[in-house]
């Protein structure tokens, strides 16, 4: 700050501050229009800091430093007591404040780095851009000039001739004044013509020059903004213009130079078209912005949004309105190719065969394939009966592998047989010799014709005393079945999976009909093949067992299995044992799915995570779509049951069920039983069927629809049955797949409307009618036929035709009520509510009985 006033060199328009000499302490602020302002100034000495903290300044004495450094220590104690801190927090904090301005310092010197860069290429830019102008405008002055010499040596080609003095001009013509205006020389016009070119040229350049710098000034003028004390005073001269301002005049520039960005010729491109999509996929495979389709789609008056989904009849319509051309193609083309190509023949190698156990129940399937395994399955099944497909791969001892698939012979496992029967190369009809054929050994049969597989018919337990293996070859006959035996095909061997009787000679015929059949698969190719169960367990989340046909399974693959998918995390066997990979013809265990899938269900190993996801959210979509037609097709029939209901023609009751099983194939046996034994009157309905054990949100979905809950080999945990017990949720536990289903039956019986019998009891004619106070109108009636009872219904006849159907209310014999009138005496009777009877009337007696129904 200067204490002299030296406003001579001062060139702006305020003055600077200054301190008069007279006056220390007093700073006089000039301002404009003569004001000026007088302010008090307190001057401070500078305190010199050393390396170490306060150091001594000019004229200390050689103690200020430490005085210095006690008075900040005081001051930092203060400031921390009044903080509620400690000195060395609030000295960190000092420390984090100093650190974090410094990196504000080194940011802003970053940006204000990239602004200048900015800045530079911007100048650049604009530099390029004036010189392009500059060389368009001259071609296009150029070209004017050429054109306007053409024109001008046009011109003066057709230009007539002077006339000569003394001749006459035509008429109608003004006569030339010869005298003002000496003849014409060519040569001097020509001269006379360029310099005016040249001259026209040079003063075009000039004023195209002068708009250039006119419009830059203006334009450089208009950046300014708004006219401010500032900007009048001089101040602003380094005020820069706004990135924004840049923006938006580089985007006017552009527009100017091509016409605007709508005047673009746009690329004609293919858009290939799914059944659905939305409007940002379709904005992005047309190239086009996703804001211009909305627009467009508002101005046809349809409000959507970008990740709305529109059909491909809509898509199509908007794709052509932008100029682009359509190729459809259909949602389910996302599984074109997903099984591969087809396996080269020296690929193939030798695979174990696939062998289905099938039979009736109780006729010794499991304890069988137990013979083979020389293990003990049966034990672990509830109620002897095999309620599971179990999946085993057994080593015979000549080293060759089978894998056994022991199906259910209950009639409810219908669908597991039939998926056992199509995963499989080999069916092994099992027949006990005491029972020979029954009802499921005909489904099992009529499955492997079905799957087109062979079949191997085992007859068991002949070592039982009432065996009769012969008959049970005889007895197949009937269903075209015929063994070597009889001069057939089929091979037959007795066996006895209680002695091993036999055991060898079925081995044999496995193997012979393997061989015959040359089985072969490539096991160097991504692995596919089929879900045989599929279950929820709690400690290992989604579990599905599966059946690997071609190819090898490895951990990390991505499989896509139904509707669910998943990375492969860990492969074990039916003995528990990990593996790292599964060849073909091999039962494993697969964990790593986002759910259970549905057994039966094939399963492929794909490329990537966003190809699984797309194929199962196709089949999402169709399972979806096929479930909402299913509960249409049922409301439908609802609607009709109802109809006939108000018609009295049936009367229709529920039994709501929620379904908890262990594994998925329990679960669908469960509900194809239930919707069996079901009929017009009373129906069960399945309204929740799942895997897993039973929770609180199963109680209250049952809560809800007052429903019971069947669990099926599963468990409910505590917070479920303290809810159930709340609530009064009827929870149902079973292990054995007909218990639940007689329970079931039962249930629906009792709710059947009991069956009504009539029987007659006899006749009475009408011989006088009296009109009785506070009783109305009696008939004096004689039994002609049977016998009357007291409170029986009748049915009043006139000319034989019914006129009245309804109750008898009073019977009396003379004065006195009776029970019974019998043939051949005369009473009096009384009708409820009805008086309209007349003498040579008869009435017809009789008495309905309801007998209890009970589900076939």
């Amino acid at each position: 700050m200067s204490e002299t006033n030296d406003t001579g060199n001062n060139s702006g328009g305020r003055k600077p501050l200054t301190v008069a000499r007279k006056s220390a302490g007093t700073v006089k602020q000039s301002f404009s229009h003569g004001r000026s302002k007088q302010v008090v100034v307190e001057t401070k000495k500078r305190r010199a800091v050393g390396p170490g903290g306060a150091g001594p300044a000019a004229g200390q004495s050689g103690d200020a430093p430490a005085k210095q450094t006690d008075t900040l220590q005081a001051r930092l104690v203060a400031t921390a007591r009044k903080l509620g801190i400690t000195v060395d927090e609030l000295k960190a904090r000092q420390k984090v404040l100093l650190e974090r301005k410094a990196e504000e310092a080194n940011r802003a010197k970053e940006n204000q780095a990239v602004v200048d860069g900015q800045d530079r290429l911007r100048s650049e830019q604009e530099r390029k851009a004036a010189e392009s102008r500059e060389r368009e405008e001259a071609e296009v002055r150029r070209r004017a000039e050429e054109e306007a010499r053409k024109a001008e040596a046009e011109a003066a080609a057709n230009a007539p001739a002077a006339p000569v003095a003394g001749e006459r001009p035509a008429r109608g013509r003004a006569k030339p004044d010869v005298t003002a205006s000496p003849l014409p020389d060519p040569a001097a016009e020509e001269s006379t013509s360029r310099s005016k070119r040249g001259k026209a040229g040079k003063d075009d350049r000039d004023r195209s020059r002068e708009a250039a710098a006119r419009t830059t000034r203006d334009s450089g003028e208009r950046r300014r903004g708004k006219l401010t004390i500032s900007s009048a005073l001089g101040d602003d001269a380094d005020r820069q213009r706004s990135l924004a301002s840049l923006k938006r005049a580089r985007e006017r520039e552009r527009e100017r130079r091509f016409g605007g960005g709508d005047q673009r010729e746009k690329v004609s491109v293919e858009v290939t078209l799914p059944e659905t999509i939305t409007l940002q996929d379709l904005a992005g495979r047309m190239n086009e912005r996703v804001a211009d389709v909305v627009k467009f789609m508002i101005n046809q008056g349809e409000m959507l949004r970008g990740n709305d989904i529109i059909d491909a009849d809509t898509a199509e319509l908007i794709t052509e309105e932008f100029g682009h051309t359509v190729r459809r193609v259909a949602e389910s083309d996302v599984e074109i190719g997903l099984e591969g190509e087809a396996d080269d023949p020296a690929t193939m190698k030798p695979r174990a065969p696939i062998v289905t156990i099938m039979g009736h129940v109780d006729h010794g399937k499991t304890s069988l394939l137990d013979a083979l395994r020389s293990t003990d399955v049966v034990a672990g099944e509830a109620g002897g009966i095999t309620q599971h497909i179990g999946a085993y791969q057994v080593q015979l001892k000549s080293g060759q592998k089978i894998t056994f698939l022991d199906t259910p012979g209950h009639s409810a496992f219908t669908a597991m047989r039939a998926r056992g029967a199509n995963a499989t190369d080999i069916a092994i009809l099992v027949v006990a010799a005491d029972d020979s054929v029954m009802p499921q050994t005909i489904e099992s049969i009529n499955h492997a014709k079905a799957a087109g597989v062979p079949i191997i018919v085992a007859v068991n337990k002949i070592d039982l005393h009432d065996a009769a293996p012969d008959k049970v070859l005889t007895d197949l006959l009937q269903h075209d079945i015929q063994v070597e035996s009889m001069g057939g095909e089929t091979q037959a061997i007795k066996v006895s999976a209680k002695t091993g009787v036999g055991l060898d000679e079925l081995t044999e015929a496995i193997s012979l009909q393997a061989e015959i059949l040359e089985l072969k698969a490539n096991p160097d190719r991504a692995a596919d093949g089929v879900v045989i169960e599929s279950q929820l367990d709690k400690g290992r989340g989604p579990v599905a067992t599966v059946l690997v046909k071609r190819g090898t399974l490895k951990r990390g693959d991505i499989v896509v299995a139904g509707a669910q998918w998943g990375k492969v995390r860990a492969i074990t066997d039916e003995r528990g044992q990990q593996l790292h990979d599964a060849g073909p013809s091999l039962p494993v265990e697969v964990l790593g799915l986002d759910g259970a899938p549905d057994p039966g269900e094939p399963f492929v190993v794909v490329e990537t995570e966003a190809r699984a996801r797309e194929i199962t959210d196709y089949r999402m979509r169709t399972k979806r779509q096929i479930s909402g037609k299913a509960g249409a097709a049922a409301r439908v029939s609802l609607d009709q049951l109802l109809s006939r209901l108000k018609e009295g023609a049936i009367e229709t009751s529920e039994l709501p069920i929620v379904v908890k099983g262990d594994v998925q194939g329990s679960v669908e046996a469960i509900s194809m039983s239930l919707d069996a034994i079901s009929t017009e009157e009373v129906r069960a309905r399945v309204i929740h069927g799942a895997v897993g054990g039973i929770s609180e949100s199963d109680v209250m979905l049952a809560k809800s629809s007052g429903a019971p809950i069947f669990a099926f080999n599963v468990r409910a945990n505590k917070q479920a049955r303290d809810l159930a017990e709340k609530e009064g949720i009827e929870i149902r536990y079973y292990s054995v797949i007909y218990d639940l289903i007689d329970d079931v039956k039962s249930t629906l019986s009792g709710m059947l409307a009991p069956e009504k019998r009539e029987t007659f009891l006899g006749y009475a004619d009408i011989l006088e009618v009296f009109n009785i106070t506070k009783t109305g109108k009696v008939a004096g009636c004689r039994v002609s036929e049977g016998k009357v009872l007291r409170g029986c219904g009748v049915r009043l006849l006139r000319d034989d035709v019914v006129i009245h159907e309804g109750k008898l209310k009073t019977l009396k014999r003379f004065k006195d009520e009776v029970n019974e009138v019998s043939g051949g005496m005369e009473c009096g009777m009384a009708f409820e509510r009805y008086e309209d009877i007349r003498v040579g009337d008869k009435i017809e007696c009789f008495q309905v009985e309801e007998i209890a129904r009970t589900l076939a």
